[in-house]
């Protein structure tokens, strides 16, 4: 039932996404997405505690060391985590005191609940699933005990631990919101392996057990995933003692990819200017927390039959999205667009804009490019004039020229061969209010 619903999240994501990832803004959405953000456990008194607990899944009896915030209260949703140890590591190692769950645990000022599974033979050889329905078992139990926020699941792990949250993110991309990946290589499966994650990948110049080119691999499953653009990061040069942090561009809007490359060995605790590896020193538990916490929740009414923004940022916006999304041409987001079509004169290819979202200072629209003629459009181009103030931040399933005032948009390398009938759509989010639709609609074929 969870996974379904946090599906139907899915749906919605490509409106919510830009919010999610820019600002700490409450989003809302009705239909089937009604159920996506709460558990069944909120409300209930819970059963589940603290402490090391054991669970029968794939008919095995399994352990794992649960984590509830001491102020713990059944009307909060919480963030979920799942922390995995690495070969010949435990459970009890990822608890442990000295640097709990990575170091995140510390950070989380009681706001998330945190799971450390025991491997089988202390590791993660996900044979036959058995690891991943773990997962899911844990996940169905926790989420019908506390109250956690679906939309809010997150994974990581060094060494095999960081190939089991890598199988995760390939396995469960409508389940868990980001992964972050320490020293890892594919080692517990990566299936299917197609759909987008945020993903944060952190790797050692020199590890000596899973060279960097493992880690280099499986960043590029959701750099290709993700819609970025390609690229080769810079990363430090051995004896400079650093680590480069590089973001890529051109992701999705709420699906970032970022890569942090360090001058060291095979270690999940690095320290800059220094061949240590101290945990109360290292700097990968702060930047892991902080790609994180970047996602905001996503709480949905039934009160609302189509996603809008409610109430003011509790946090200002960190900049622009992080790149655009790559939605296939024919998809659009659900519900009903918000705002009155504005279309352009009639023809063989005719334009209508929708506005999909608003929120304070900007807005998300679409615009649907047909072809109402007899013949095959080989190629289109898109025209329309943004009201004063408004500016285009990001745009996908098209080429733009101009962000401001009179724009044009053509047709991207895959959605420009429109059959009589057929039809296509670009999006885009803007800054600006959205009380003013774009005017001046058109469009015409060729380039």
């Amino acid at each position: 039932m969870m996974v379904k619903n946090r599906r139907a999240w899915g749906a919605v994501a490509v409106a919510a996404a830009v919010v999610a990832a820019s600002g700490a803004l409450a989003l809302t959405a009705g239909g089937g997405a009604a159920s996506a953000a709460t558990t069944a456990g909120c409300g209930k008194a819970p059963t589940l505690t603290t402490g090391t607990r054991t669970i029968q899944s794939s008919g095995q009896n399994r352990s794992y060391i649960l984590n509830i915030p001491s102020n713990y209260s059944n009307t909060r949703a919480y963030r979920l985590i799942f922390a995995f140890h690495w070969l010949n590591g435990t459970a009890n190692d990822v608890a442990s005191t000295s640097w709990p769950y990575y170091g995140l645990q510390p950070l989380s000022n009681s706001s998330t609940i945190f799971v450390a599974p025991q491997g089988i033979d202390n590791g993660w050889a996900n044979t036959n699933g058995r690891d991943l329905t773990l997962v899911d078992d844990l996940t169905r139990l926790i989420e019908g005990d506390l109250c956690v926020d679906t939309t809010q699941l997150y994974a990581l792990g060094w060494s095999y631990g960081g190939a089991m949250s890598y199988a995760v993110a390939c396995a469960r991309p409508t389940v868990f919101r980001a992964v972050a990946v320490l020293s890892g290589a594919n080692l517990s499966s990566c299936s299917p392996g197609t759909q987008p994650v945020a993903y944060f990948g952190i790797h050692g110049i020199h590890d000596s057990v899973l060279n960097i080119s493992n880690g280099r691999s499986l960043r590029d499953t959701f750099v290709r995933n993700n819609g970025c653009t390609a690229q080769s990061p810079r990363e430090p040069t051995q004896g400079s003692l650093t680590h480069i942090t590089t973001t890529y561009s051109g992701c999705r809007a709420g699906y970032p990819v970022q890569w942090a490359a360090f001058d060291g060995d095979h270690t999940p605790s690095p320290v800059d200017g220094s061949t240590s590896t101290t945990t109360s020193r290292t700097w990968t538990s702060g930047e892991i927390w902080k790609f994180f916490s970047q996602f905001t929740s996503i709480t949905p009414t039934p009160s609302s039959s189509s996603p809008s923004v409610t109430g003011s940022p509790t946090a200002s916006p960190t900049g622009s999205p992080t790149g655009s999304p790559t939605v296939s041409p024919t998809v659009s987001p659900t519900g009903s667009p918000t705002g009155s079509p504005t279309a352009g004169p009639p023809g063989a290819c005719t334009a209508t804009y929708h506005e999909v979202n608003h929120w304070p200072g900007g807005f998300q629209g679409e615009v649907t490019v047909a072809n109402n003629g007899s013949g095959t459009l080989n190629g289109w181009t898109a025209r329309l004039t943004l009201a004063s103030g408004q500016a285009i931040s990001s745009l996908w399933n098209g080429v733009n020229t101009g962000t401001t005032g009179s724009i044009t948009v053509r047709n991207a390398s895959y959605n420009g061969t429109l059959g009589a009938g057929a039809s296509t759509i670009f999006g885009f989010t803007a800054t600006g209010s959205s009380s003013a639709a774009p005017t001046n609609m058109g469009c015409s074929s060729g380039p």
